[in-house]
């Protein structure tokens, strides 16, 4: 089995929050690591301590019901704890077209210790996919998802990545510069699947991926149309960034497309 954590191992209450770095990550721990020898290399043990305690920071949403849904990508089994409950905590279909794509061009895209930062992460399945193929992933999205969020990448990338990704709270179009300030903060990748659909965040949303890139950043964004809004974002993401549709799904209506910023 290659999964990175026991997936049977379940927080007694998703409610209560470890009091420390312990909790139920220790008991995570205790899981052994994956039995195929995959795994990545721990890292320094300084980053792996800082990201430790970066995932551990939110407390998962007490949510009546989760289940437990079963993906495959980059050779791993991922066990994500899912919630219809929020639409933060289910993996939506441009999240599936964006994994299959990361795997089928690692080597393209040099994923390798690449930086990057994957807007509305929702449960995480992105994250956790750039992660095991070698990223550097901060995964981002509002307060009330993390807690899930945190949960999902710990139990599918401890162990077994070289770098364990970092959880961030993220407001669409607040707090950019003082939050992600350009002059620290560098991506060679931002994410995003499914964050347009019937909202009236578009404006902050296209704000927030243009301050997020800079010379050298490409975004990726997979999105399964379902509105006009659709198609109104896609116009004004066209108007400040070169953008190339890298792939399109008929049968399901996403459509992945690649942006770079434009610069005048």
């Amino acid at each position: 089995m290659d999964l990175c954590l026991n997936s049977t191992q379940q927080p007694q209450h998703l409610g209560q929050a470890p009091k420390c770095p312990g909790g139920w990550l220790e008991a995570e721990e205790e899981g052994a690591a994956p039995e195929d020898g995959t795994g990545g290399p721990p890292g320094d043990p300084q980053e792996t301590e800082s990201s430790l305690q970066s995932l551990l920071k939110f407390v998962p949403t007490d949510y009546a019901s989760y289940t437990q849904e079963h993906y495959r990508f980059a050779g791993k089994s991922i066990v994500m704890q899912e919630s219809i409950e929020s639409f933060g905590a289910v993996v939506w279909p441009g999240a599936t077209v964006l994994c299959q794509y990361l795997e089928e061009h690692t080597e393209e895209l040099n994923l390798q210790d690449a930086k990057v930062l994957e807007i509305g992460a929702g449960p995480g399945l992105v994250s956790i996919v750039a992660s095991i193929l070698g990223a550097q992933v901060t995964a981002t999205d509002l307060p009330d998802v993390l807690g899930n969020l945190q949960y999902n990448l710990l139990k599918n990338t401890l162990k077994c990545t070289a770098h364990l990704p970092e959880v961030k709270e993220l407001v669409w179009g607040e707090d950019l510069e003082e939050n992600f300030p350009k002059s620290t903060f560098y991506y060679n990748y931002v994410l995003a699947s499914d964050v347009v659909y019937h909202h009236y965040f578009l404006d902050k949303l296209l704000s927030t991926m243009v301050h997020l890139s800079q010379p050298g950043t490409v975004v990726l964004w997979a999105n399964k149309f379902r509105f006009s809004s659709d198609y109104e974002f896609l116009d004004k993401f066209k108007q400040v960034f070169d953008t190339t549709l890298l792939a399109e799904y008929p049968e399901s209506s996403v459509k992945l497309f690649k942006g770079i910023l434009k610069w005048d």
